[in-house]
């Protein structure tokens, strides 16, 4: 597997758990699904540059 499927594939399985649906987890609002957001975008932007 390219490493670009690997890390695609963790980035969805962190943007999953950040999302705020669970009751411990309610509290911290967008903040961890944005920064993964953030990461992701530069990861496809990395990745339609032929960086990665």
């Amino acid at each position: 597997m390219p490493l670009s499927t690997i890390l695609i594939i963790i980035l969805i399985l962190i943007l999953i758990g950040a999302v705020p649906a669970w009751p411990h987890s309610r509290a911290w609002g967008y903040g961890p699904s944005g920064i993964v957001g953030v990461l992701l975008i530069v990861l496809l932007v990395l990745l339609l540059m032929g960086r990665i």
